[in-house]
């Protein structure tokens, strides 16, 4: 809208508040007479007295008006300051009336009651236009024809401040009943929305009030509360939304835009990390960071969290050019003043000479080692290639971080890894085992942290799932009671790096993934949260478990004992006790490699190794 215009239309405002405000000062002053009489006949002298003063009435009141600011504020936000103003301005006007009016007639044939009379009558004409005006503003959405009924899950601070938005600007929307578990507030009101009983009463409350669409203004609610809710919420087959988490209330978001379709992180996350920062920024502030892996799902996001912590160099080595494409134009876009601190390397972590020239170039302080082959099905076959990535490709790394005095070197490692049945999960234990191994030879403290499934990793179930979904099903699940444990990328990210910066070298972290869930139990929320109906519009199949595949997944071996840390999240393994042999076989196990072995003999070298590397002891560091 252009200047000139918004002007005129403030000056418009303005002149129609003034014009409102002067025609009820008569109103006002000849009302006081007629209730000062009982609503009679008001005497012929008094009237005339009356009409005589009204011009000096309205230019007193009109000067008091404008003195104490009552056109400064707007009617469809009309609020106490305005209502104050209206108050001095009243109770200024009449004390200068009162004093013209005894000065110039001793207030003969004017009832003293008027002035008290007219001053209320006054207040109320002008203040109860201003709120009346700022009410049919804010409720017009009652006066209109309205498309959905809501039913709001939350009556706390959430639940009515989305009331309140919608009530002002989504006439489209008219919350018209709250739900709350809370007892003490059941037949209570909120905005004249009334709360109708617990969350068990959804479906006989939809029913009722013939609710279209359900809003959950519980930003604090956990994954298990929220679980609980959406069970009662599904029966209904409405739309549902909900508020995003506690850390966006904080932001100042919680308004009617802010709401959004429920997801899985809400239905399988967990209550925020509370991350030590002051521990993690000594720790990384200032220093060399090199993240493999780094273009990644678990690599990037451990980029994005290091870049918070002001490091004097991040290199994000991969051996994927595409990613490394795509993370380099997301940094360049969200860290445009950071980019000189960012080195994008294309390189193989088994790949020895290049190693030593990154390494003799940019002398790493920091190794976070998240370069890895992951995918149990397709490794199964692919020994060698297991072997040389997960395996080697960590020695090699290991190796050169003790050489050029690396301070720690963080491996990444994987639930798969205890009590593995799969080549996948072997390999990224003897890796586990390598950074014990290296422990023990130098300065570099190797720290191992191990975790579960994460939502929204390339290749990841939950990615299957989706592109299942596109393509109208059905979801393939390999066996109905299949469990895994999940959590998100940036608190896996978050946790790795608070785990960092409390070990000092050996140490064997596993992260608190939580209760396992179970995958057929992901996949039918996956199904509903997409709008769909299980088995009449998208059916789940069960194909069997894979090569590899287990039915439920560990976080620790049967020997090895964990204990807890100062973060509730992070749990301390005592790692099994690395055989004598351990060195001999790994070296044999490499030159192997490089030969012509078959791959169900080099299979079973990894399982001879992982049998006889390891003894069913445990101690936290190496003696």
């Amino acid at each position: 809208m252009p200047y000139i215009f918004q002007v005129k239309l403030r000056w418009r405002s303005r002149w129609s508040a003034f014009i409102f405000d002067a025609v009820c000062i008569p109103i006002a002053w000849v009302g006081a007479y007629w209730l000062r009489f009982n609503l009679g006949h008001i005497p012929n002298e008094m009237l005339l007295e009356s009409t005589k003063f009204l011009p000096g009435v309205m230019f007193i009141q009109v000067m008091a008006f404008y003195f104490f600011g009552l056109y400064r504020g707007v009617w469809r936000f009309a609020s106490l300051p305005d209502l104050s103003r209206i108050i001095k301005a009243i109770i200024v006007g009449s004390f200068f009336l009162i004093s013209l009016l005894f000065l110039s007639t001793r207030l003969e044939n004017i009832p003293r009651s008027v002035f008290p009379i007219y001053s209320m009558g006054l207040l109320l004409l002008l203040g109860g236009a201003r709120f009346g005006f700022r009410w049919l503003k804010d409720n017009k959405g009652l006066f209109q024809q309205t498309n959905e009924k809501v039913m709001i899950v939350g009556a706390g601070t959430a639940g009515e401040a989305i009331v309140r938005d919608l009530l002002k600007t989504f006439p489209a929307l008219r919350p018209v009943v709250f739900i709350d578990d809370d007892p003490k507030k059941i037949g209570r009101d909120i905005q004249g929305i009334p709360i109708c009983g617990g969350i068990d009463k959804v479906e006989k409350m939809v029913k009722k009030y013939q609710i279209d669409r359900i809003l959950i203004a519980i930003p604090s609610a956990n994954a298990s509360k929220m679980r609980r809710i959406l069970s009662f919420c599904e029966r209904v087959k409405i739309p549902i939304q909900t508020l995003p988490s506690v850390g966006d209330l904080v932001q100042g978001k919680l308004n009617v835009q802010s709401l959004r379709e429920i997801s899985l992180e809400d239905l399988l996350g967990r209550d925020p990390v509370q991350l030590e920062n002051h521990l993690i920024d000594k720790a990384i502030e200032n220093k060399v960071i090199c993240v493999t892996g780094g273009a990644g799902s678990i690599g990037s996001e451990l980029c994005r969290q290091i870049l918070r912590f002001q490091p004097k160099k991040i290199i994000i080595l991969d051996h994927s050019e595409y990613n490394i494409f795509q993370l380099q134009r997301e940094f360049e876009l969200n860290f445009p003043n950071k980019t000189d601190n960012i080195v994008f390397y294309l390189a193989d972590v088994t790949d020895n000479n290049e190693l030593d020239y990154l390494f003799a170039t940019y002398r790493p302080e920091v190794i976070f080692h998240a370069a890895a082959y992951k995918h149990v099905p397709i490794l199964e076959p692919q020994v060698r290639s297991a072997i040389k990535n997960n395996m080697l490709g960590t020695y090699r790394l290991a190796e050169k971080a003790k050489a050029y005095g690396v301070e720690k070197f963080v491996l990444v490692s994987t639930d798969k890894a205890v009590n593995p049945s799969n080549i996948m999960g072997a390999s990224k234990r003897i890796a586990e085992m390598i950074c014990q191994y290296f422990t023990c030879l130098g300065k570099t403290s190797y720290i191992t942290v191990r975790f579960g499934n994460v939502l929204g990793s390339r290749g990841s179930v939950v990615e299957i799932f989706k592109q299942q979904l596109l393509q109208g099903g059905p979801l393939t699940v390999t066996h109905p009671d299949v469990t895994r444990y999940f959590m998100t990328i940036s608190e896996a990210a978050q946790l790795i790096l608070q785990a960092f910066s409390q070990g000092e070298g050996g140490e064997l972290f596993v992260l608190n993934m939580g209760e396992s869930v179970n995958i057929r139990y992901l996949a039918e929320q996956m199904i509903r949260l997409a709008g769909k109906k299980i088995v009449e519009e998208i059916d789940i199949v069960y194909s069997g478990l894979r090569p590899g595949e287990k039915l439920h997944e560990a976080l620790f071996h049967e020997a090895e004992s964990h204990l807890a840390t100062q973060n509730s999240k992070i749990m301390l393994a005592k790692s099994r006790v690395l055989s004598p042999n351990f060195p001999h076989q790994i070296s044999y196990l490499f030159q192997c490699l490089g030969g012509t072995l078959k791959k169900e003999n080099l299979s079973d070298l990894m399982f001879e190794l992982l049998e006889d590397g390891q003894e069913n002891k445990n101690r936290v560091v190496c003696s």
